[in-house]
């Protein structure tokens, strides 16, 4: 996994925006941003990566100024615009269907539930400087962490002056 300190790298990787595809372009977001975080995720569908996700959309992160919420999964675009769909979620989902991104970030799974060069399941915050500020992943994409790595990113998004709200992680919600 990344380490905290060190410069995040760019990516570029097709995704679904708001029903529509674009690429998105990390290094644009980092330029109006104070940060961003990219919520990772071996495939859409994932009970635990839906309720992350679906935290932070509850807590507004996505509709901030100073914050960029991306997640990366290993499902192809479209099925990005189906995820984002069924589950109201507000931000970009970037596919990394051959483990690109994941791989420049050391998030590349070895495998996972029979796929391999998939994302494992994690959360990386990069600021406005390019510096990895936070990063954290779970050993499986089902472990239920207490908390989950989206609520931790919440500490360093306040370190860098953003008043992100903790998102509430429901593992058990309708997913």
């Amino acid at each position: 996994m990344i380490d905290t300190g060190v410069t995040a790298p760019d990516f570029i990787a097709p995704a679904a925006v708001g029903g529509t595809a674009t690429e998105l372009e990390l290094f644009r977001l980092v330029d109006r941003h104070d940060a961003v975080v990219c919520c990772f995720a071996p495939a859409n569908f994932v009970p635990t990566c839906t309720a992350a996700l679906a935290a932070v959309r509850d807590a507004g992160w996505h509709a901030r100024d100073d914050l960029a919420v991306v997640a990366v999964t290993g499902d192809s675009l479209y099925a990005g615009f189906a995820y984002a769909d069924q589950f109201d979620l507000p931000f970009p989902i970037a596919s990394d269907f051959h483990g690109g991104v994941a791989e420049s970030y050391d998030l590349l799974a070895d495998s996972w539930e029979g796929h391999s060069d998939i994302p494992r399941r994690a959360v990386v915050v990069v600021d406005g400087d390019w510096t990895v500020r936070f990063a954290e992943a779970t050993t499986d994409a089902l472990d239920r962490p207490a908390p989950a790595p989206v609520q931790n990113a919440t500490a360093a998004l306040r370190e860098l002056g953003i008043d992100a709200d903790r998102p509430r992680v429901n593992y058990d919600g309708p997913w």
